[in-house]
């Protein structure tokens, strides 16, 4: 057997989750003649992937509880045989695991995180690393900065990338007067600088901003929203309900401190809108050409991109070409099988 750690089907879907059922959807019944079996805890019955995925409920205890007791414990009983882990920080002492890191921004950046969170995760992620028989992420920044960052040979990590899902598509809809920016309400997403950006504009643009608050995140302050009839929060919203505001927005803004990867800039450009995104990390790697760049730390160069881009359609026009291209290079049926070939390779 090859057992799935899916916690993430008791977790709210953002780009990791996204990340994780994307590829176990394409995931075959077996590889190398060895059945892949789904566990979860049992909270994760109220999701109909788990029913559709043919998982197990195994244990009792939920959380943080279930992956360190639960879960290492049933493995141990079936004979330790390789487990996938997606999402978090996985069994810390349990050896035979691929591990999933999407980003290193909890040791870099831990005043981004609530207390518990970054503790839990500074002491515990660098010790399931050293446990685990090989690591897969989702770009080669990542990739670097764990060999920089917890000295891990170059052999041990693969890169597999991300892809946008295939509900997003360009629909005969026309634009509307709307900067869309899609993330959670996270410190590292720049939300902050886009409205003190956005207070100093005057256009009749309104400012949506798609995403929910975690418990993993610190504390937002809020600026003073001069433009707040202009401002609006729509929450977390359902990818029925994104396609909508992908394709109405003129302008996709994703100015990110930090990101492993970055998923819905990918997901804006199969709509045909232009992105704007910072300009660090994994960005860079991901986006190439296809979108315009900001310096993330400042709040003129935010609102001088956003001006730029909007007032010229040559360069919008442009923009929109260019990430259809980028766009189409990432697929997740590429993406499965390259993990598949992970999997194949570490079956003892």
């Amino acid at each position: 057997m090859i057992y799935i750690n899916a916690r993430f089907l008791t977790q709210k879907v953002t780009g990791v989750q996204r990340y994780a059922i994307e590829i176990c959807k394409l995931l075959p019944k077996e590889i190398l003649g060895k059945k892949i079996v789904f566990l979860a805890p049992r909270k994760a019955m109220l999701n109909p992937l788990f029913k559709e995925f043919n998982s197990i409920a195994v244990g009792k205890l939920e959380g943080q509880l279930w992956e360190q007791i639960d879960l290492p414990f049933f493995l141990k009983r079936k004979g330790a045989p390789l487990l996938i882990n997606f999402v978090g920080i996985g069994p810390v002492r349990y050896k035979n695991k691929i591990m999933m890191v999407y980003d290193l921004a909890f040791k870099h950046h831990p005043e981004w995180f609530s207390k518990i969170f970054q503790l839990t995760y500074n002491l515990f992620i660098p010790r399931s690393l050293k446990n685990s028989k090989h690591i897969i992420t989702d770009s080669k920044y990542v990739k670097n900065d764990l060999i920089k960052t917890y000295n891990i040979l170059s052999e041990k990590i693969n890169v597999v990338y991300a892809a946008p899902s295939s509900i997003f598509v360009q629909k005969q809809i026309s634009k509307e007067p709307i900067i869309l920016m899609v993330s959670s309400l996270d410190p590292r997403k720049n939300m902050i600088r886009v409205i003190k950006g956005f207070n100093e504009l005057d256009i009749p643009h309104k400012l949506i901003i798609v995403g929910a608050r975690g418990t993993a995140f610190s504390d937002l302050k809020i600026p003073d929203l001069r433009n707040k009839e202009k401002i609006k929060f729509a929450g977390y919203l359902s990818d029925e309900e994104l396609v909508e505001l992908y394709n109405k927005a003129e302008l996709f803004v994703y100015p990110s401190l930090f990101e492993g990867f970055g998923i819905p800039p990918l997901e804006a450009q199969k709509c045909g809108t232009p992105c704007l995104v910072s300009n660090v990390t994994s960005l860079p790697e991901v986006y190439q050409d296809s979108v315009a760049y900001c310096n993330p730390n400042s709040v003129s160069d935010i609102k001088n991109k956003i001006l730029e881009v909007l007032n010229n359609n040559t360069k919008r026009d442009f923009l929109v070409s260019k990430g259809f291209i980028n766009a189409n290079k990432y697929t997740w049926n590429k993406s499965a099988e390259d993990f598949i070939l992970i999997i194949r390779n570490n079956i003892s």
